[in-house]
């Protein structure tokens, strides 16, 4: 019950958020597309699975990406793209649309698998299109102004007046499109550190998961159930500590509050730190490996989730 409550969680979070998912595997080719890619770039599912990713890559940075994507695959980073310059996607009708586009990726069975998260900014770019349209019409009537104040003394007054009005109403119509785009790009950036958080999050019990499923393959003999039963309860906690991560991020209150609860209990802190470790061995590159050295009292008093969260955090950044 606990696994498909998760996966549920995962789902919906998949097929239900607002920015484009894409995942590719060797060589720059699509394996895998959430529907909101369909809808920002109007291609199909099927459309898209197997091609390589420079068919959502307006034609003239088309020659150039090549050597780019290959770049970040030698040297992968979670990283966000365009900084510093405006980045487009390549519509199925041919159309190009402003975008950001964040980069997150993990290997699995030796391949490198890169996820990119794509926000549409086409309503953003409008709003500062509208700024700068603004700020020409309030520089025109400035200059209207000083020239009326030059040419005009009789009706100077008058004229000034009426400027003045249309100035104030520019400048408060600047103001609220200004505030518009504030508010914008704050969504953008909470939407952004979510997705990115929970791909942090998530990959440890993944892993955990995945390694341990692998593992229950190799015990096929009657005298190795142990080993199958202490698998069965790796993948049952990660599943559980997966189900908490998404319960902590679907619920509206704690992060519009901030606030998240404590639930202390007693426990042995060497083997929590054991077996945390035990789940981690997943996420292992060539040539790591932990090392544990511990001094100081076994039974504690803390959050467990807590504690294993920011453990978690600790080693995934190391």
């Amino acid at each position: 019950k606990i696994l498909m409550l998760g996966l549920e969680h995962m789902t919906s979070l998949f097929f239900f958020l607002t920015e484009g998912i894409i995942l590719t595997g060797s060589h720059g080719k699509i394996v895998l597309v959430n529907p909101a890619t369909e809808r920002i770039f109007g291609y199909s599912n099927h459309e898209l699975i197997g091609q390589p990713i420079e068919i959502m890559i307006p034609d003239r940075y088309k020659p150039h990406h090549h050597s780019l994507r290959d770049g970040f695959y030698q040297q992968p980073s979670n990283r966000v793209m365009g900084q510093g310059r405006d980045l487009y996607g390549r519509k199925k009708d041919g159309g190009n649309i402003p975008v950001e586009v964040s980069l997150s990726h993990y290997t699995k069975d030796d391949e490198l698998f890169v996820i990119a998260f794509i926000v549409d900014i086409t309503r953003r770019k409008e709003i500062e299109q509208n700024m700068l349209e603004q700020q020409k019409q309030l520089e025109k009537v400035s200059n209207e102004i000083r020239k009326l104040n030059a040419d005009l003394e009789v009706k100077v007054e008058e004229r000034t007046m009426i400027l003045k009005e249309a100035l104030q109403r520019l400048e408060q119509s600047q103001t609220e499109l200004s505030e518009a785009l504030d508010k914008e790009k704050q969504l953008s950036e909470i939407k952004s550190r979510f997705v990115s958080m929970a791909s942090h999050e998530f990959r440890t019990p993944l892993s955990t998961v995945l390694s341990s499923a692998s593992l229950l393959e190799k015990y096929k003999a009657t005298e190795e159930q142990p080993k199958r039963s202490r698998h069965i309860d790796k993948i049952k906690n990660s599943v559980r500590h997966l189900n908490d991560i998404l319960e902590d991020f679907l619920s509206l209150g704690k992060l519009d509050e901030g606030k998240v609860e404590n639930h202390a209990c007693e426990f042995d802190l060497q083997d929590f730190i054991r077996d945390t470790i035990d789940e981690m061995k997943g996420l292992l590159k060539d040539k790591q490996q932990f090392e544990l050295d511990y001094d100081g009292p076994l039974i504690i008093f803390s959050d467990r989730k807590l504690l294993k969260n920011i453990l978690i955090n600790l080693i995934t950044n190391a």
